[in-house]
């Protein structure tokens, strides 16, 4: 009997020793546990806290809420860029209305909508120009000034187009707009690029006389090419360098001397510029593809000479994750099938399909 009982009695405390035990590794467990959820949690919260108080807490200029923008009169309201000269004033030049900057070349107002695409879905902005603008414009003397052994170079003249100064303050309305319809700076540029190459292709048909005395043809302003709504590739290139340099990217402009013919650079990382620079082609005369320079223009032509480079502005690359890097190696080789005179596959046929929508292309590339 007193055997049994110290039996059970053994039993019982191998029982508590197991329990404790037990419970013991199962309190340890819990702590660890916790303490992973904890830091997983954390985790989560600084990631989505970091994004989302970059997009709450800023517009897509980078200005912070409640504050001006670098540039007057526009004040970062809800995430939006608005215009606020009674806040933020107007530079020299333009006198307030209300909260608008105007001045004497804001007569013969019109509305005109921009075409663009991004991610394959279609859009629109539409901007106010003004022919009191370019009146003046038209109105400024083609030719640049110098003395004794200065030289001239084709770049000169295309900072005198795109840095002209009344100009820039018709522009940087519509780079607030493209701005407060993307956060993401990538996107930014998609819409730009996009917005530029939709504009139609088509001569201004007007002529100047220079200091020769031969005529050519007149190169218009950026801002003359958003007016007339049609541009050359030189023109529509200009144009977007403004809009690119005043987002924040790196820009030079290409000009090919045999083909007689402009586009335009934009940092990028090296592997994706394909030529080994640090530079990704961009067509601006129509739809296309960023990086894709194998493009046949009008007549079966095709860029060959080496360009002359211009370098327009500094500021930030394109990341290597680009997803137009990927769709321009496709879209160049399913055209290089066609080109060879052989036939698509059903998925490869949907695939080209599917870029001809997502970036709008065309088959019309006009040249300079």
């Amino acid at each position: 009997m007193g055997k049994q009982r110290g039996e059970k009695t053994g039993q019982r405390r191998k029982l508590r020793e197991v329990l404790r035990i037990n419970r013991s590794v199962i309190i340890i467990f819990l702590v660890v546990f916790i303490l992973l959820l904890i830091v997983v949690i954390g985790n989560i919260f600084d990631s989505f806290s970091n994004s989302k108080t970059s997009q709450a807490f800023v517009c897509g200029d980078g200005s912070f809420y409640d504050s001006c923008s670098l540039k007057s009169p526009f004040f970062c309201e809800d995430g939006k860029l608005v215009e606020k000269a009674s806040i933020c004033g107007c530079v020299d030049g333009l006198k307030k209305n209300g909260d608008s900057c105007i001045s004497e070349y804001h007569v013969g107002e019109k509305i005109i909508s921009l075409k663009y695409l991004l991610d394959g879905e279609e859009d629109y902005i539409n901007f106010t120009v003004y022919k009191g603008l370019t009146d003046y414009l038209s109105s400024l003397p083609s030719s640049i000034s110098y003395f004794g052994e200065e030289r001239l170079f084709r770049v000169d003249f295309k900072f005198k187009r795109i840095n002209e100064q009344k100009q820039r303050e018709f522009l940087l309305p519509l780079v607030s707009e493209i701005q407060n319809r993307a956060f993401d700076k990538e996107d930014q540029f998609r819409i730009a690029v996009s917005l530029v190459q939709n504009i139609p292709f088509g001569f201004s048909g007007k002529n100047i006389s220079v200091l020769n005395g031969e005529i050519v043809n007149y190169s218009k302003y950026p801002y003359e090419v958003l007016y007339d709504y049609r541009g050359v590739c030189g023109e529509k290139s200009e144009l977007l360098a403004f809009l690119l340099r005043e987002i924040g990217y790196k820009i030079v402009l290409f000009y090919y001397p045999l083909e007689n013919h402009e586009a335009l650079g934009v940092g990028c990382p090296l592997r994706a510029s394909g030529d080994g620079s640090d530079y990704c082609f961009i067509e601006a005369s129509g739809p296309s593809i960023v990086t894709d320079n194998e493009i046949e223009y009008v007549g079966g032509i095709k860029l060959k000479s080496n360009p002359e480079v211009m370098m327009i502005s500094e500021g930030i690359s394109l990341s290597k994750n680009l997803q137009e890097y990927d769709d321009a190696y496709e879209f160049k080789k399913l055209r290089s099938i066609l080109e060879r005179g052989a036939r698509l596959d059903s998925s490869e046929d949907k695939k080209l399909r599917d870029l001809k929508n997502k970036y709008g292309l065309i088959e019309f590339y006009g040249l300079d």
